[in-house]
């Protein structure tokens, strides 16, 4: 790709500016993968949510300096989802124009996720950017799609968080939402649980009136309630979780 740029009074300089490709890419990130993070990717959690079938086992740190290098490339971004492959997808996430996109654009991307580590990112990085994002949600929570459904249910978790914090609309129907909870979390996919289990965790924090009931279905679920974690880190058991945020927040 060559630019034309000024350099003095009068002058032009010719610079070339060097875009990587699909195979380039795909190329330096098989050469950065290894057996360790392969095997590491490929157990399924405790959340039971299915890992990547295409992968490299790319460290997240190496992912995030090829992006870095690469910068902004909307087109090359889009190439690379298209592989299917997980570390061309992160890589995508952090190097796509998120405003770009279309409603339909945004919405084939999050039905053509890989994996969950694809889905976070995705959402984090460019669902999260985008205008129509409010109005996705409201559509994806419905949907019969897994991580469609998975994105719904994190951008109502997010919701409800910023309404307490005053950064958010409070117009959501929050006892609707439990209602939902109680009688689809635990039928739903597991990629759909641990966004519908952080909905229930930020109405058990933030809506001191819903609390009883939020744990109550928590508890009754079960969900992650042996999860492993850290020294001084909290599991997502609803019931731990809630009562460990509420007293954190005094």
């Amino acid at each position: 790709m060559a630019a034309w740029g000024a350099a003095g009074p009068g002058r032009l300089a010719f610079r070339i500016i060097r875009v990587m490709t699909v195979k380039e890419v795909l190329a330096k990130l098989k050469s950065l993968g290894n057996d360790a993070r392969r095997k590491h990717n490929a157990k399924v959690g405790p959340d039971g949510i299915t890992p990547p079938a295409n992968q490299f086992g790319v460290p997240m740190g190496d992912i995030r300096a090829i992006a870095k290098k690469i910068k902004t490339d909307h087109e090359l971004a889009l190439a690379l989802w298209d592989t299917g492959n997980m570390e061309a997808q992160l890589v995508a996430a952090l190097i796509i124009k998120p405003k770009s996109l279309t409603a339909k654009d945004v919405d084939r991307l999050t039905r053509s996720t890989t994996c969950a580590q694809v889905a976070d990112w995705l959402n984090s990085y460019v669902v999260a950017e985008h205008p129509d994002k409010d109005a996705l949600r409201e559509k994806w929570m419905k949907d019969k799609n897994p991580w469609a459904a998975r994105a719904g249910w994190h951008f109502t978790a997010s919701r409800i968080n910023k309404a307490a914090k005053g950064k958010a609309a409070d117009d959501l129907d929050v006892k609707a939402l439990l209602d939902r909870l109680e009688k689809e979390l635990p039928k739903a996919k597991p990629e759909v649980q641990w966004a519908m289990n952080n909905t229930l965790g930020a109405i058990g924090i933030n809506h001191a009136a819903l609390r009883k009931r939020a744990v109550a279905i928590g508890a009754k679920v079960g969900l992650y309630k042996d999860w492993p974690v850290s020294k001084g880190c909290i599991i997502p058991y609803v019931p731990v979780w809630v009562e460990a945020m509420v007293k954190r927040q005094g």
